[in-house]
């Protein structure tokens, strides 16, 4: 009888505690999903607009007239990523101190060195009228949406804090902070002055980051300012704090087919963005309609517009360039300034006060010069000489949100091109198909003109002898139209041949991904959309064919080495998610990036045509290992058969995707609930790029977005985005797209049929 009634009690306080989990789940979800359905009076609007959703979650926005359209996409914008927007806005006008407190203080201070929300601001000026209505309304629906007391997403309850209105430049700066991570010269001049520092030679720095082989008398020759043991303090903690920020990992693919190279009679176009993997996903598909006006594709939740898609007569995609757009000048300060073209320039200081959650103000003084900011003061390493920074994006008379809102109206490649003179940065290679059948490619973008001597590889004098000297002419810039071979391949690789009359910069990514692009379109004479998605979704390693002929060489001590190396040389390359192969040779590879580390300071150094020099030439970083290089690879190949143990997991396992929520995942309590993994192949020179960190093999970066359009059938076209569309943790399409990516399946190009209807009309 006992027995019954403790077994009778234990089963009711299960039934409370379900119910009670219940209930909280279903008060959380109630009180942080927005409303999908029914109607929303909003002031604002002119008209009555639509937000459809499909089963997917897919946007379909319907308006009127254009302002109303984007004012309908803020509010759907919003609806699904007001998290990710309010964090986007507060990072780039160095606010997130306040509701993060002093964990994000260092964060705050650099961002306001900078001054990126300073440009942003200057930016909206510099649009054109009609431009700025387009943004104003769209600024007007985040803020109708907000001015409607909807259910917050549970950061903000978590954090205790509710949004504030927004401003035309909280929109403007994501796309500043965007031209930041896709402008890798600053951590690439830090890295050689920080190496110069070292006492190391330029000579030697040359071979430690080989350019390409027609750039290395150039980038040998090029000027630098000689700097101390404490610049080399300063240059490291710099990088160090970037490098936290904007880890500058991401690569990306377009290419696009004539009518004469593909099976559909029109032209093919395929795009994948590699990116940050974060949860939620950087991206969020949408459709957009208006009279005279339909774009669909990838948007980015705080900006107007389609980045990349396509509208009904065009399509496009881009990629990174990454020309060289930043510069660091070495000050020398004097009484009352810095010297400067002969003269004593006084520093123009701005007074920055950050607010922290918890603590009292913080006041920072940015000093400014001719240059830009003084961004050395972000840090404090004393002794250092003060860098100051030139960087295109800092420049007024930025119009690159016009471009983008141009190219999403655009016709033919007239109006393309035209659209593109508007760009100013992060330069891109942008590629083009028409219903026409014709192919085109151009980079824009304004891109410094320097002077002789002066590569941008090295930090050099601020005192006004390595100014620049203008910019590229528009019609100079790379670009090409319908080609004769029918195809065009970028993949970060370099895009212009030698001979080209300006400098655009001299750390191109490898150029094995465009190769092996390349390699699969040459492979048969006309290629279908089937053909291109196995092209994005190919993991072949063409940097195991570059070290192949090393592994062939080597004389491993161990017979279990020994049979690990007959495999990976039995093997094609392949780096699939179950492939055991792909973990070995990965793991071998990462062993010899580390060869040069008591030299450079650095555990890792991935820098694959030094590698490959030194295995087959000989190195001075193998002498001071008293071995040959070869010897010092056959002992990687030992190292990394220890590292992963007696059993060899596939890769995919080793090598997870991880989706990390940008202020969640620091926190061990709630990261389950933010964050997602799941299991991907690949390195970072395969198309389906798999980008790892080398101290644990976990995958932070890949393809954020892909895509592929059939001109000749627009609705048969194809994209996917990891994740979901959704930001709220709560809702089922925050993760519900991530296991379609990791299988490479994708979605229809469109809105499909809509599950939930929601009608915004204007409030009287």
């Amino acid at each position: 009888m006992l027995w019954r009634l403790v077994k009778g009690l234990v089963i009711a306080l299960l039934l409370i505690v379900l119910v009670a989990i219940g209930f909280g789940y279903y008060y959380v979800r109630t009180t942080t999903l927005p409303r999908t359905s029914g109607r929303l009076a909003l002031k604002g609007l002119s008209a009555t607009a639509e937000v459809l959703r499909d089963d997917r979650g897919i946007l379909l926005v319907k308006a009127q007239s254009l302002p109303d359209l984007f004012f309908a996409q803020g509010v759907a914008h919003a609806q699904e990523r007001l998290w990710q927007m309010e964090f986007q806005r507060r990072l780039g006008a160095g606010r997130l101190a306040e509701v993060l407190g002093p964990a994000a203080l260092s964060t705050d201070k650099f961002m306001r060195t900078l001054g990126v929300y300073r440009a942003a601001e200057d930016a909206y000026r510099a649009l054109s009228p009609a431009t700025r209505d387009l943004l104003d309304a769209y600024t007007a629906g985040v803020n109708a949406y907000l001015e409607s007391h909807p259910p917050l997403p549970l950061e903000f309850k978590l954090l205790g804090f509710k949004p504030a209105p927004w401003k035309p430049a909280d929109v403007l700066v994501w796309a500043k902070l965007m031209s930041w991570e896709l402008s890798k010269n600053y951590d690439q001049e830090l890295l050689r002055y920080r190496l110069l520092a070292r006492g190391l030679s330029k000579a030697r720095i040359n071979r430690l980051m080989p350019p390409y082989p027609e750039d290395a008398p150039t980038v040998l020759r090029s000027a630098a300012a000689r700097p101390g043991p404490a610049d080399e303090r300063l240059a490291g903690a710099l990088r160090a704090q970037d490098r936290a920020l904007f880890p500058r990992l991401g690569a990306s693919n377009n290419w696009v087919l004539a009518p004469k190279k593909t099976t559909t009679g029109g032209a093919l176009l395929a795009n994948d963005p590699h990116l940050r993997l974060t949860a939620p996903s950087i991206w969020i598909l949408m459709e957009l309609k208006a009279p005279g006006f339909h774009a669909v594709g990838a948007s980015f939740p705080g900006l107007p517009g389609i980045v990349i898609g396509r509208n009904d007569a065009i399509a496009w995609g881009v990629t990174n360039m990454g020309p060289d757009v930043q510069d660091l000048y070495v000050l020398k300060e004097v009484k009352g300034g810095y010297l400067y073209q002969g003269e004593v320039r006084p520093y123009r200081v701005r007074r920055e006060t950050i607010r922290v959650k918890g603590e009292k103000p913080v006041v920072l003084n940015v000093r400014e010069t001719v240059y830009g900011p003084v961004v050395s003061d972000a840090v404090e390493v004393p002794g250092g000489r003060p860098l100051a920074l030139r960087w295109v994006s800092l420049d007024p008379g930025d119009t690159t949100l016009q471009a983008f809102l141009k190219i999403d109206a655009a016709r033919n490649w007239q109006e393309f091109t035209e659209a593109l003179k508007d760009y100013v940065a992060p330069s891109q290679n942008f590629v083009f198909a028409d219903r026409k059948g014709n192919i085109g490619y151009y980079a824009p973008g304004r891109i410094p003109i320097r002077k002789p001597g002066h590569t941008g590889a090295y930090p050099v004098p601020g005192d006004g002898s390595w100014d620049w000297q203008g910019w590229i002419p528009f019609e100079a810039l790379p670009h090409v139209y319908n080609p004769p071979q029918g195809y065009i391949v970028t993949a970060n690789n370099k895009v212009v041949p030698k001979g080209y009359p300006y400098l655009l910069e001299v750390d191109w990514n490898q150029p094995f991904r465009a190769m092996r692009i390349e390699e699969r379109i040459r492979a048969k004479p006309r290629l279908g959309l089937e053909d291109l998605k196995a092209i994005q979704l190919d993991q072949v390693s063409l940097l195991y064919r570059l070290f192949r002929p090393v592994l062939a060489k080597l004389k491993p001590r161990s017979q279990r080495a020994r049979t690990w190396q007959k495999r990976l040389l039995a093997w094609d390359g392949n780096e699939t998610a179950k492939s055991e192969e792909a973990a070995v040779f990965e793991a071998w590879y990462t062993e010899l990036t580390r060869l040069p580390q008591a030299e450079v300071g650095e555990r890792y150094w991935d820098r694959p045509r030094y590698l490959l020099a030194a295995m087959e030439e000989g190195d001075p970083a193998c002498q001071k290992r008293g071995m040959s290089c070869l010897a010092f690879a056959a002992q990687a190949l030992e190292a990394a058969l220890d590292r992963l143990g007696p059993e060899i997991r596939p890769w995919g396992q080793l090598h997870p995707a991880v989706f990390a929520h940008l202020v969640m995942s620091k926190d061990p309590r709630v990261r389950p609930i933010f964050e997602r993994r799941i299991a991907h192949g690949g390195d970072r020179h395969t198309v389906n790029v798999g980008i790892y960190r080398p101290e644990d093999f976990r995958m932070f970066w890949g393809p954020s977005y892909r895509q592929l359009v059939d001109l000749a059938h627009p609705d048969r076209s194809l994209f996917i985005h990891p994740m979901g569309q959704s930001g709220n943790v709560m809702s089922r399409h925050y993760a519900d797209l991530l296991p379609l990516w990791a299988r490479g399946t994708y979605l229809p190009m469109r809105a499909g049929e809509p599950r939930a209807r929601l009608v915004l009309e204007p409030a009287r």
